[in-house]
């Protein structure tokens, strides 16, 4: 109704015609396999939304095959927002950005669920055993995908990889405290909210990455 309203229909038409697949294509599942972050979109059983992130070493959500996918959780400030949405609600969004080679990015929209470590193992032994040196994975979200297509590289900026300065954690307040202050100033401190869930901060010091 909205693109009748505004004219776009056709144009819009094209591009599910052009872009839009029910599956990865092979050049999508390259181009996942190289990327080292995603931003993720979930929801409750109430609709209420959760943007967050998600980081790790070049490959580390990975294609099982040209309908599924998988990333690994691990611990963090144990709130587990994201994955607590999945099990009242399965649609998930996934945006995955080049912002330092192509500079091109890409949409996955599908379903989700929790699977332990054990199983999704023993359905696919070659997963590598240390997608995050040091760290081990609580569970998995396992993703079917429904649709995947092109975001444009207009508006994408160019970054630079690099490692993290050296002193900058000492230079600025702690995660806990970066927004709200001290505990006792935080509004709802101790209510066991889950709609905003705060990452505990990484240990890849080249990526900064928060787990959620």
């Amino acid at each position: 109704m909205l693109q009748n309203h505004l004219g776009t229909g056709e144009r819009a038409d094209a591009f599910y015609d052009r872009q839009v697949r029910p599956h990865l294509t092979p050049d999508m599942g390259d181009f996942i396999g190289r990327q080292s972050m995603v931003f993720l979109s979930t929801a409750d059983s109430r609709g209420h939304c959760d943007a967050t992130f998600r980081a790790g070493p070049p490959g580390f959500v990975t294609v099982l095959d040209d309908r599924t996918l998988a990333y690994p959780e691990y611990r963090g400030n144990g709130v587990m927002a994201s994955a607590g949405n999945i099990t009242e609600n399965p649609h998930i969004g996934l945006l995955f950005m080049d912002f330092t080679r192509d500079h091109i990015g890409l949409h996955v929209n599908g379903s989700a669920q929790l699977v332990g470590d054990q199983e999704l193992r023993a359905a696919h032994p070659w997963i590598p055993a240390d997608t995050a040196p040091g760290r081990h994975p609580v569970l998995w979200t396992l993703i079917s995908v429904h649709e995947a297509y092109v975001h444009c590289s207009k508006h994408i900026p160019h970054l630079e990889p690099a490692p993290r300065p050296l002193g900058l954690a000492r230079s600025r307040p702690k995660d806990a405290d970066y927004f709200t202050g001290t505990p006792t100033e935080a509004v709802g401190a101790g209510h066991g909210r889950h709609e905003h869930d705060r990452g505990a901060p990484s240990e890849h010091p080249a990526i900064g990455y928060h787990d959620r």
